[in-house]
């Protein structure tokens, strides 16, 4: 068994408290995504499950054994860098092997091992260069080899794929997917690229200031965000947000000066009369004649996207964008109708953030008229 459990893990720096009161718990053969900008803590937390950094207090149990005393060697772990961390002067086999030799494992058994592994992650090839005569993506693969000849039974990734172009980051993802489901090795994987972790975990830890906003599967953490934070720092291009406040005379969400949303009675009793924040995802709305939609937009620009294109428009003094596979030409100015999606309205509460029932709008968003 190589599950984790972290129990009000915090840790300290002087006075300051980087990491407040952290739980979560991690299958065993999980594959974890901690996400979430720079400085936000989810590097610390990799660091204190591997032994790099001592837990303040709290727990820290791998296996069931509670670890926090435990060097790093004695925890089960296997750990790959951003920076790779490979010898320079020795070649890709004895980087390889280099655990093997440590732990007294013959040579013909140590090489046997190497090759086996190599050929897993297509460096059979490799084997007598040193890591400055290969590229970014086989120097990568040969940290991640070094990790899996160990058979740990923990994989932890500090964002191994940071350095790479974007094509390699993709095909990087998918070999790190596939060693992972070959292995079973539960794997906790620290990045602050939101494609990773849609692409690769069972579940996504989101991470904001040392605590965690979130946790939940790809599809939950993108359908369901429980916060303005989350919502926003999902989803590329990023959600669009308007305020306003619930009016129960009128069973709706007034938009200040953009409208509103109608509501079902019930829901706008219960929430009379407070601020809300409304989410709306740009491949949620759709591009109308104008007049025709949910509410009016004045056209700025588009980006090309290949598969279709992001339009940008203006209500009032708001941004809003809009993702389509349609490709239309608009003049800059021009008014176009912009229609929501009821089913994927997103609302909070605009003094704390936090996530309210999903509210159900019947229609309409009243048009708001923009000049031409």
């Amino acid at each position: 068994m190589a599950n984790i459990s972290l129990r009000d893990v915090r840790k300290l720096y002087g006075k300051e408290e980087v990491m407040q009161g952290i739980n979560l718990e991690i299958e065993d053969g999980e594959f974890i995504v901690i996400l979430g900008p720079s400085g936000c803590g989810k590097s610390t937390l990799l660091r204190m499950i591997a032994g790099l950094e001592a837990v303040s207090t709290g727990e820290i149990h791998i296996g069931g054994t509670l670890v926090n005393d435990l060097e790093p060697r004695e925890r089960g772990c296997a750990m790959v860098f951003q920076n790779y961390a490979l010898y320079p002067h020795m070649t890709v086999a004895a980087n390889i092997g280099y655990a093997l030799k440590v732990a007294g494992i013959k040579r013909a058994e140590r090489d046997a091992q190497v090759a086996a592994v190599a050929r897993s992650v297509g460096l059979e090839d490799f084997l007598d260069r040193k890591p400055g005569q290969l590229s970014g993506g086989q120097r990568q693969r040969v940290a991640m080899a070094r990790a899996i000849i160990r058979s740990p039974e923990v994989f932890l990734f500090d964002e191994p794929l940071s350095n790479l172009d974007a094509t390699l980051r993709v095909r990087m993802r998918h070999e790190i997917r596939r060693i992972h489901t070959r292995i079973g090795a539960t794997s906790v994987f620290v990045t602050h690229d939101q494609h990773e972790g849609m692409t690769l975990a069972d579940r996504i830890v989101i991470m904001n200031k040392g605590t965690i906003e979130q946790i939940g599967s790809p599809e939950e953490i993108y359908d369901r965000p429980l916060s303005v934070y989350v919502a926003g720092f999902i989803g590329s291009p990023a959600m669009n947000f308007m305020s306003g406040s619930v009016d129960a005379a009128r069973s709706c969400i007034r938009l200040e000066d953009h409208g509103q949303i109608d509501i079902t009675r019930d829901r706008a009793v219960a929430l009379d009369g407070k601020q809300v924040r409304i989410g709306l995802r740009p491949e949620n709305l759709k591009m109308v004649a104008a007049g025709d939609g949910d509410f009016t937009g004045r056209f700025e620009f588009a980006e090309e996207l290949g598969s279709g294109r992001l339009y940008h428009f203006l209500i009032e003094d708001l941004s809003v964008t809009v993702i389509s596979p349609q490709k239309l030409d608009f003049k800059s100015g021009q008014p176009v109708g912009l229609q929501m999606d009821p089913q994927h309205v997103h609302i909070f509460d605009e003094a704390t953030g936090v996530r309210l029932d999903m509210l159900e709008p019947v229609r309409r968003l009243e048009a708001v008229a923009v000049a031409e």
